[in-house]
């Protein structure tokens, strides 16, 4: 899997680039001018569009001025989809290619009602699945569409981190209904583990990714997702064939994080993926 100055299929786009957002909460020119390095950088093939809120497009706008090359960006609604139709006259006006639409679900909103206001959208959308009895029914709905469904996996307190069995179902739902799925909020390492400064116990980007890949192949994704051994999890990354890789990159497409660097450092750091020589 590691060969210098490549990132593997496996890794390929998984880091959508959530710097705006908690707890990065870096300011958007900075966050631009970051950006433009990191797809300048030898690990681009890492990095997915840069992660953007629909209020912060008119800032967007100043920051990025007369700009040549277009920005990847992915723009977040997290009110629903009243807005979608100015959000896609303010980005026609911008020098940017939209790569996705976030969406969430506004209270009271079903399946059928949901689906109409997304019929204008111009780019692949994730729907965020709330974490109630409207999952299965939602994602059923999105089966066949070409929408895609993005589930939240911690934030700023203890209740907001599902547990293992509820993101194995989530999981579960997706692949069940062949609707791909990002994750967001609270995948700030590669494994599992225990924050030591708030005590969260958050989930593993790498653990999500094989329990997509233990969904498929039914295997047991809760164990999975609770495995905290980097060595037994690198082992298994390095086990999947060119199939499995591209089954579970068909049905997990990214996550967002607040550091690139973060996920680079902790893949090379277990040996799944390398830099050039000569690059620190």
């Amino acid at each position: 899997m590691v060969d210098g100055g490549r990132i593997p299929a496996i890794f390929a786009g998984l880091c959508d680039d959530a710097a705006v957002f908690p707890p990065g909460l870096a300011p958007l020119p900075d966050a631009v001018t970051a950006h433009d390095e990191h797809v300048s950088a030898w690990y681009a093939g890492l990095v997915g569009p840069l992660v953007v809120a629909a209020t912060a497009l008119d800032e967007l706008a100043d920051v990025l001025g007369d700009r040549e090359v277009p920005l990847p960006v992915a723009v977040t609604l997290p009110g629903g989809p009243a807005r979608l139709g100015g959000v896609l006259e303010a980005v026609a006006a911008l020098p940017v290619k939209l790569d996705a639409l976030e969406i969430a679900v506004p209270d009271g909103m079903g399946p059928d009602e949901l689906l109409a206001a997304l019929s204008g959208a111009t780019a692949p959308v994730y729907v965020e699945i709330p974490r109630d009895d409207r999952r299965v029914p939602l994602l059923t709905a999105l089966s066949g569409t070409g929408h895609r469904a993005k589930f939240r996996t911690g934030g700023v307190r203890a209740d907001l981190y599902p547990g293992e069995a509820e993101l194995a179902a989530a999981v579960r739902a997706a692949v069940g209904a062949g609707v791909p799925f990002k994750a967001t909020a609270g995948l700030h390492h590669a494994l599992r583990n225990t924050d030591p400064v708030t005590g969260f116990e958050q989930h593993g980007f790498l653990n999500l990714m094989l329990a997509t890949d233990a969904v498929l192949t039914g295997d047991d994704a809760e164990a999975v997702l609770a495995e905290r051994d980097g060595a037994v999890l690198a082992e298994r990354l390095r086990a999947l064939d060119p199939d499995r890789t591209a089954a579970v990159r068909a049905g997990f497409t990214s996550f967002g994080t607040c550091s690139i660097t973060d996920p680079l450092t902790e893949l090379a750091g277990l040996g799944l993926l390398e830099a050039p020589r000569g690059v620190a």
